[in-house]
């Protein structure tokens, strides 16, 4: 059996409609709701199964249960993983740069999929792997991985993130670069800024100068892939170590960026989840 959520019927929702409660208070998208219609044990109130469009009352005890996972299970592998938040519902890691996400022809066992994997093996659980966003091979920092379709539907787009960064260059103060990112190879990852591509935000802020070189944090507006990376680039002053967009640095061995902070509201407990990843070992040299 899935995911089971227990609630008693407020004010808020007496009268209104089980799909009220599933959209408004849960933040469901309508394929989740859709997958608990058609199950029978996924939607009951007080006992006795019920539709979306019956009525609650102050009072009603609703249970919901989700249906076992289906989706790709990657093998567990015993991969390093340093785990800053988790609960039924989200497990919020800590990746180092050099982990890949998934596997793939390049990447077999040593990815942050097995790791997951086998984290949630040793509890006697088990889920598809769900990253709410990803981070590049060679970024480092936040990840939250959805244990489940519920909690990765009902988060997704309302997560807020920042990021810190070291570029090659100096800049003060703050500013938006808002310049369009184009790939021009479908095969190739590369990105670039060209006017055919799709608008792409990203806000900054000079945090210090150092040695020729600005340590920045980071918003996105927009989630384009490589858009720090492209941006920076295109202003002329790549990341530090960013052998893809710039030139290989001696003081690191990847694009010195890092998913440093995140915050959204938790869909079963409605609190506020704030996550803060520490800064890594070998951005010492450089900040």
């Amino acid at each position: 059996m899935g995911r089971i959520l227990e609630y008693k019927i407020t004010e808020d929702y007496d009268g209104k409609k089980v799909e009220s409660f599933l959209r408004n208070r849960l933040s469901m998208s309508a394929r989740v709701i859709k997958d608990l219609k058609f199950y029978e044990k996924g939607l009951v109130l007080n006992g006795k199964r019920v539709r979306t469009i019956d009525l609650l009352h102050t009072g009603d005890k609703f249970t919901i249960t989700f249906p076992e996972d289906a989706g790709e299970m990657f093998e567990p592998l015993p991969v390093p993983l340093e785990v800053l938040y988790e609960d039924e519902d989200f497990l919020i890691v800590n990746k180092p740069a050099g982990l890949a996400n998934h596997p793939s022809h390049n990447h077999q066992g040593d990815t942050l999929a097995n790791a997951v994997a086998y984290h949630l093996k040793k509890q006697g659980k088990s889920s598809v792997f769900r990253s709410v966003g990803r981070l590049d091979k060679g970024t480092s920092g936040i990840v939250i991985c959805a244990l489940n379709r519920f909690a990765a539907s009902a988060v997704s787009g309302k997560i807020y993130k920042e990021y810190e960064a070291v570029c090659d260059g100096l800049l003060t103060g703050e500013g938006v670069i808002d310049a369009p990112i184009y790939r021009p190879d479908p095969i190739i990852t590369v990105r670039t800024v060209d006017k055919r591509g799709e608008r792409a935000v990203t806000e900054w802020c000079a945090l210090k100068n150092i040695n020729g070189r600005t340590h920045l944090r980071i918003h996105l507006r927009t989630g384009r892939t490589h858009q720090i990376r492209v941006h920076f680039a295109h202003l002329g002053m790549s990341l530090t170590g960013d052998t893809m967009y710039g030139t290989p640095s001696s003081l690191i061995s990847h694009q010195a960026l890092i998913c440093k902070y995140c915050r959204f509201t938790h869909p079963v407990t409605n609190q506020t989840i704030e996550i803060e990843a520490p800064v890594p070992s070998d951005w010492k040299q450089i900040i």
